[in-house]
């Protein structure tokens, strides 16, 4: 990885004087000069990409997962790549690629998260070194409307990747007043991109009933299968978290924010506990709601903070059932997780989930925010997990015995690690 630091000197500059743009009057009028020279051919026929998004390398959440591995790949097939991001000191991700640094201050209520604040000089003097033919903005944000601008001004293809649903976050901070001018923005603000990346249909079917129309593409993920499988299940982890051989493990995973569906996950771990279901939730993740969290489930929980690689696989499957309640979701790494490592998944049926689960076949759906709903389909695969096992993912069966010690499991042949 790289990281380049702040500079001070510099305006910004057209990086390519495109015929029938008028660029060099347009950077004339905002008082900067466009460059004396266009570009060496080999240069353009390279792909040479800035990247802009609000989430990077400061946080661990999907986004900034999904566009280092993005980064990645776009490196390794010969593309040069500069990422202009908002930064921390210590980031908790080692980011592909070579970041330029962006002003930002700490969200209002979510110091966790970063508000950019546009392109800086030094940034603007970066991009116009590094002399992009693609920009690719990735959040509708003020570093989204200065890259949108200058994209246009020069002349240069723009396109957009829509990772978070924002409208569905307003309700859970009592600003639903605001989702018909949060529409209204995100149709402008989308109207310039030749293509929007959007990573399920059931998104791009949100975004096209709302007027988001123009250029959408099916940017669907995968899963490194090779990771997460269900041969990952351990015993002796479990029980070194604290967990009986007979409970059953109901996971969630992601980030600890209100808008996943945290409140519908507590009641329903607490719903099976009164019914009398041997129980006990796996929480992966952090956030500013785990302390809450944690005061709600004292007994019933066993909380790992965040986890990746190896250590996330093994957790999901050692599992028994995977529980996302979470209605927000533009796609859902972590249900594609869960199901590769054998989980069967009880999702909200929302945008996202529903792409994901087929109900009844490869998992439940439940209404959204129905707790009641949840805890019925939670009890029942609970209940099932044991068969599901037998059935479904012998391997898993086969570990366990190993691990408990059954000497007939010993005998048996070795199994396929993936399904």
């Amino acid at each position: 990885m790289e990281l380049r630091g702040e500079q001070s000197t510099g305006g910004m500059t057209s990086p390519d004087d495109q015929a029938g743009r008028r660029p060099a009057a347009r950077a004339s009028r905002a008082g900067l000069s466009p460059p004396a020279n266009r570009p060496p051919q080999a240069g353009r026929r390279q792909k040479r990409v800035a990247l802009f998004t609000g989430a990077y390398n400061h946080i661990a959440d999907g986004v900034s997962l999904t566009l280092n591995r993005l980064v990645a790949h776009l490196e390794r097939q010969g593309a040069a790549v500069r990422v202009f991001a908002p930064t921390v000191e210590d980031p908790p991700v080692d980011h592909a690629g070579t970041l330029v640094p962006v002003r930002s201050m700490r969200a209002p209520g979510r110091p966790d998260y970063r508000v950019t604040l546009g392109l800086s000089r030094a940034a603007r003097q970066e991009l116009r070194a590094f002399r992009p033919n693609l920009f690719h903005v990735a959040t509708p944000d003020l570093l989204g409307r200065s890259a949108r601008k200058w994209a246009r001004r020069w002349g240069v293809p723009l396109v957009a990747s829509y990772h978070t649903h924002f409208s569905s976050y307003l309700k859970y901070y009592g600003l639903g007043l605001l989702e018909g001018a949060l529409w209204a923005y995100l149709r402008r603000f989308y109207r310039p991109c030749r293509h929007i990346y959007v990573p399920s249909p059931s998104m791009a079917e949100v975004l096209r009933h709302r007027g988001v129309t123009g250029g959408l593409r099916l940017w669907q993920r995968g899963v490194d299968t090779t990771r997460f499988r269900p041969d990952r299940r351990s015993l002796a982890w479990r029980r070194a978290q604290g967990i009986g051989d007979d409970e059953v493990v109901v996971s969630f995973v992601s980030r600890l924010v209100r808008e996943k569906g945290l409140g519908v996950f507590t009641e329903v771990i607490e719903g099976l506990r009164a019914r009398g279901v041997p129980c006990r939730c796996l929480v992966v993740g952090d956030g500013p709601a785990r302390a809450d969290m944690e005061a709600r489930l004292p007994h019933t929980a066993t909380f790992t903070g965040h986890l990746e690689g190896e250590a996330l696989a093994r957790a999901y499957a050692s599992s028994d059932v995977f529980l996302f309640p979470s209605d927000t979701e533009t796609f859902g790494n972590v249900t594609l997780e869960a199901m590769a490592s054998g989980l069967p998944t009880i999702c909200a049926d929302a945008t996202g989930s529903s792409t994901l689960v087929d109900d009844e076949r490869t998992g439940l759906l439940a209404p959204s925010g129905n707790a009641r709903a949840f805890l019925d389909a939670t009890a029942v695969l609970g209940r099932m997990a044991g068969y599901y096992d037998e059935i479904l993912n012998p391997h898993r069966v086969h570990a366990s015995r190993q691990a408990a010690g059954d000497g007939a499991a010993r005998g048996e042949p070795a199994l396929a690690a993936t399904p």
